[in-house]
């Protein structure tokens, strides 16, 4: 799976590098067409990415009908909200689910919470990395310990993992500006993201059995493309794995409260290692 990422580049400069329209800072009172503005200001650097945060994605959607879709980074809650969830007493989703984090790529085309999204509303999650926890064999009479890793290109350039967005709107709401009979401006449109993740390959399954879906930067406006069906040959391959270096990290990753360089340096200067 990926539960916690780091991402240290403002939305702005990640817009102008793969050349999209940085919407990512739109006013909520101002949400996009299809309904894809959430309007929060992302911190420029995030060592410990947690579910629920706020992060940037990038989509690729028409302007007008019929005109040439073009790439833009939009602000995502992480944590998929299918569009069918229900609304509680105070206007706010249902969330006492599980937290849709991560779709399965063998099953996202079949699963009720991915499959609609999978059919039109695909996204990329840019990334410095993400940690994961190989588990460490019990001592007699101890309870067992995990070492978090950190997995992050070799070149230190983003990667870009394949991902999932829906917007939810609270019951009552209409669809052009999440306002109907008695809604409020706190019932604009809740546009949120899942990571796709796929089977961890070479020594990578030896820290964990999954992995995020990373896309290739040839193939990202294929993945991104709003008027094709998914792509399956880009769910059975592991796009940018041969760039993909492994390093063990130190334990303040553990906690959600710590969040700085120091998480992502090296645990030990022997810790790093190749993939292939």
């Amino acid at each position: 799976m990926c539960g916690r990422f780091a991402v240290t580049t403002d939305p702005a400069l990640l817009a102008a590098k793969i050349q999209a329209l940085d919407e990512s800072a739109a006013k909520v009172s101002d949400p996009a067409k299809d309904g894809g503005e959430q309007g929060s200001t992302l911190p420029s650097a995030n060592y410990n990415v947690a579910p629920t945060t706020t992060i940037s994605s990038v989509v690729r959607r028409h302007s007008e009908p019929g005109d040439e879709p073009t790439r833009r980074v939009r602000s995502m809650r992480w944590g998929l909200i299918p569009p069918w969830v229900k609304t509680t007493a105070d206007g706010a989703p249902d969330t006492k689910g599980p937290l849709l984090i991560n779709a399965r790529a063998e099953t996202l085309t079949t699963s009720p919470a991915f499959r609609g999204s999978a059919k039109s509303k695909r996204c990329l999650i840019p990334m410095d990395g993400w940690y994961e926890w190989r588990p460490n064999p019990a001592a007699e009479g101890k309870k067992a310990t995990k070492t978090p890793f950190y997995m992050h290109a070799a070149d230190d350039e983003l990667l870009f993992m394949a991902g999932l967005w829906s917007t939810w709107r609270p019951r009552g709401a209409s669809e052009a500006t999440g306002e109907g009979a008695g809604a409020s401006r706190d019932s604009l449109p809740l546009v949120s993201c899942t990571i796709i993740t796929t089977e961890s390959v070479g020594p990578l399954a030896g820290i964990h059995d999954r992995m995020p879906l990373t896309i290739s930067a040839g193939d990202w406006d294929r993945w991104l493309d709003p008027d094709a069906p998914i792509d399956e040959g880009l769910l059975r391959g592991h796009g940018d794995l041969d760039r993909i270096v492994t390093r063990e990290v130190s334990k303040l990753v553990n906690s959600i409260r710590n969040n700085g360089p120091e998480l992502i340096e090296p645990a030990d200067s022997e810790s790093e290692g190749t993939l292939f």
